[in-house]
């Protein structure tokens, strides 16, 4: 999504890396791929604040689709926090590599992710089409 959002920066993706498991472990934070989804939005749709009437737009925008993104990924997955999602504890020792070891990651996370991607460039068209 960064090329598409014209985020070509290293800093971005590094920003990403706390949402991992929630916000670092919490897993009562939502999931780390609706985190970062919700920032990518507000980066993609930013503005000069000076500009108000286009902020407002802007910031309704962000809003309106971070609203759509979390209710579509509770519909389809039940839950919109990592622990809800996945089962697992990762404050207690062991956990994390019982997750990267079994592969419970690359069967849920990656769709999580995947889910994310879509929706964001689902929302990307509709940008588009809006703005003819």
């Amino acid at each position: 999504m960064w090329e598409t959002y014209d985020l070509q920066n290293e800093d971005f993706l590094w920003a990403g890396i706390p949402f991992l498991s929630g916000i670092n472990g919490q897993q009562q934070a939502p999931c780390g791929a609706i985190s970062a989804a919700a920032v990518s939005l507000g980066l993609r749709h930013r503005c000069a604040l000076g500009d108000k009437p286009l902020a407002k737009r802007a910031r309704t925008r962000i809003r309106q689709s971070s609203a759509q993104l979390v209710a579509a990924f509770a519909e389809q997955f039940g839950d919109i926090t990592c622990m809800g999602l996945l089962g697992i504890d990762f404050s207690k020792p062991g956990e994390y590599k019982r997750f990267r070891e079994t592969g419970i990651w690359r069967d849920k996370c990656e769709r999580y992710v995947q889910f994310i991607i879509e929706k964001l460039y689902a929302f990307e068209d509709e940008v588009r089409a809006d703005n003819g």
